[in-house]
Formats: C-alpha cells, sequence, structure tokens
C-alpha cells in the first residue's frame, strides 16, 4: 500500500523560502515518478514538478521554473520542493503524488495514481 505524508506547508511572507516534504511508505519506488501539485481555492489542480525516483531530468510547470527545486532523498524515502522567491499566488494546497513510470515518457503530464493529504502553503503580500 502506497503512503504519501506531506510535511513543512505553513505561512511565509512574499519573497521568501519554504521546503514541503513528502515521506513515501508502502514500496520501493525505483519505477515511479513523483511529483507535486497544487490547488488554489476555487481552482482546478494543477502540476507543479515531477522527477523520476531511479533518477533523470525534472520538469517545472512554467509559473515555477527557475524559482521552485525538486529533489528525493532515497535513503530516506523522501519527496522534497524547495520553494524560493514565493509569491501570493503561490498560495495553495500542496501534493504529492505517485505513478508507475517504466516505459512511459512525458511524466509531467501522467495520470498520477497515489496522491497525499497535502499540506497548506499560504504567502502573504
Amino acid at each position: 500500500q502506497v503512503q504519501l505524508v506531506e510535511s513543512g506547508g505553513g505561512l511565509v511572507q512574499a519573497g521568501g523560502s519554504l521546503r514541503v516534504s513528502c515521506a513515501a511508505s508502502g514500496r520501493s519506488f525505483s519505477g515511479y515518478a513523483v511529483g507535486w501539485f497544487r490547488q488554489a481555492p476555487g481552482k482546478e489542480r494543477d502540476f507543479v514538478a515531477c522527477i523520476r525516483w531511479s533518477g533523470g531530468g525534472t520538469y517545472y510547470a512554467a509559473s515555477v521554473k527557475g524559482r521552485f527545486t525538486i529533489s528525493r532523498d532515497n535513503a530516506k524515502n523522501t519527496l522534497y520542493l524547495q520553494m524560493n522567491s514565493l509569491k501570493p499566488e503561490d498560495t495553495a494546497v500542496y501534493y504529492c503524488a505517485a505513478v508507475w513510470a517504466v516505459g512511459r515518457a512525458n511524466i509531467q503530464s501522467l495520470q498520477y495514481d497515489y496522491w497525499g493529504q497535502g499540506t497548506q502553503v499560504t504567502v502573504s503580500s
């Protein structure tokens, strides 16, 4: 059973930084792609960033490229999203997600199967 548990959200001023984490458990994630999505109030859930657990390229939404960095720690089975130069429009619930990705391209466009419960990030102006 895949379990994803986010943490690290909070309130930060515009221009500040925050790192959210996602503890993954239940199986080996070596064949999976893992990513971050976010949902602002009244809006649909949007892709933010993703990476293959076994390594390889990272992918970012245009709105966060150059400000956010996705990474994972294999030893800790944890996914991270470092968010810098935060803007009020980054305010959202941030979710981590996972999908089986062996033999599949365009991991940023896949339908992710496993989701965490989300962590709130609020950026004040």
